[in-house]
């Protein structure tokens, strides 16, 4: 072959033996000892006892499709030649093409990449669109890199995970330091080999196929995730006090929704720090502002905060939507807030999780919340085998019909089972996947 590939095959005691309820004393004992994808299979595993998933199918359903390591060689616009390691875990595709974002990070790693596929898989399922789950990735700071160099790291990547990917096999879109222009050099770099393909990936610019209304879809589902949670409690949305941890791109449209349905958003970070003001702050300012600053920038009266201040803030709404692992066992218990609309991908670990269920706060998890995304993706990827392009009442339509149906389906099941809406979603997620399972023939 004229490139680099390997399988780098999962050691089946990796998902075999998560420690699941009966293994571990307490999710916030066994916290320290998980890796990404075993926490994400210890809330798994509470799923599956809930339904009564067998155990020769609960093997069947957290195993990986396939995972694919690449070692990516790139010189540099400074002359320096460095490799880079990158991952694609495609986890199940019971229920269609598999779907999943790719992110550039230092801490991009085999596990990682597996716990997010892994997490695909259930967020496809739970609103329904015909997709498995899958993620990838690379080692990189793109802070560190001329644009250039971006593009070439990309081109690359792409040259060796081509043979895995496609408009019916793996559908990559952008994640954490991805973006639309990624999306186009990726379109580019596989019609290399199967000519004009948009429907590769999603999260394209207009130009190439992209939908609108894809870039703000996250965000939007979030709002939407969170109207039906606070109309569930009998209270409502305008005048409450939200902080948003995390203002990249679902991070800064949420803040705007959010504002635009009568919150106040009192605080929000970045990776920098954040401001806070009790009075509210102006979402659509500090928006324009730290995109010409690249962070956010202090002002008058806004407050500067750290992000674990900005946590512990005595608000009705907290928003986790930068990395994950944001929510913990030593930092939850500071957690003021009522209700937590999880935007980032496994924000909170197993052992917050169990510390907010104690103390009556609702999570609305990621793999509901913000679901926004990929159900965009799925419009995106749908007008792009169609060659037919939607307008956008028809997006925002679809997507808040998807979004409510979903919601619907996870809070009546939690009512069933009372129980909280992250099990009652993974429980959901497993059941429509297991049947897809069982109606192709395996389990």
């Amino acid at each position: 072959m004229p490139f680099d590939r390997r399988i780098h095959p999962t050691r089946s005691t990796d998902w075999q033996h998560t420690g699941g309820a009966a293994a571990e004393p307490t999710a916030i004992e066994a916290e320290r000892r998980l890796t990404p994808f075993q926490a994400v299979n210890l809330q798994f595993e509470r799923a599956a006892d809930l339904i009564g998933l067998a155990e020769d199918l609960r093997i069947a359903l957290k195993t990986p499709f396939r995972e694919v390591m690449v070692e990516v060689p790139l010189r540099c616009v400074d002359g320096r030649i460095r490799t880079f390691s990158g991952y694609r875990v495609q986890h199940d595709n019971s229920r269609g093409p598999m779907k999943g974002g790719l992110r550039y990070h230092p801490e991009v790693d085999l596990d990682e990449v597996r716990a997010l596929a892994s997490l695909m898989t259930w967020k496809t399922a739970v609103v329904g669109v015909p997709y498995g789950g899958a993620k990838g990735g690379i080692n990189c700071d793109p802070r560190e890199f001329d644009p250039q160099d971006i593009e070439q790291l990309t081109r690359r990547f792409v040259g060796r995970l081509e043979p895995f990917i496609g408009p019916h096999e793996d559908i990559p879109a952008p994640d954490v330091n991805t973006n639309a222009q990624v999306m186009a050099w990726i379109v580019d770099e596989y019609a290399k080999y199967h000519g004009f393909t948009p429907a590769v990936v999603t999260g394209k610019p207009l130009e190439l196929g992209g939908s609108v209304g894809r870039e703000s879809a996250t965000g939007r589902g979030i709002l939407f995730a969170t109207q039906r949670t606070v109309a569930a409690t009998g209270t409502i949305l305008e005048g409450a006090r939200v902080a948003v941890q995390g203002f990249g791109n679902v991070g800064s449209w949420t803040a705007h929704f959010l504002s635009q349905a009568g919150a106040k958003v009192v605080a929000v970070s970045d990776m920098h720090g954040g401001v806070f003001d009790g009075d509210g702050i102006d979402v659509d300012t500090l928006r324009r502002e730290a995109k010409v600053a690249g962070r956010i920038p202090d002002g008058t009266g806004r407050e500067a905060i750290t992000n674990e201040e900005l946590l512990a803030l005595d608000v009705d709404i907290l928003i986790p939507a930068a990395l994950g692992n944001a929510l913990h066992s030593r930092n939850a218990p500071s957690v003021r807030a009522r209700l937590i609309v999880e935007g980032a991908n496994h924000p909170v670990t197993p052992g917050a999780d169990e510390d907010f269920r104690s103390r009556g706060i609702v999570v609305v998890p990621d793999i509901l919340a913000n679901a926004g995304g990929v159900t965009v993706s799925y419009f995106e990827w749908v007008q792009n085998l169609q060659r037919f392009r939607w307008k956008p009442e028809r997006v925002d339509e679809e997507l808040h019909s998807t979004m409510d149906a979903a919601y619907d389906a996870v809070s009546e099941l939690a009512k069933a089972h009372a129980t909280d809406l992250r099990t009652a979603a993974f429980a959901l997620a497993i059941t429509r996947v297991s049947e897809a399972t069982r109606l192709r023939g395996v389990g």
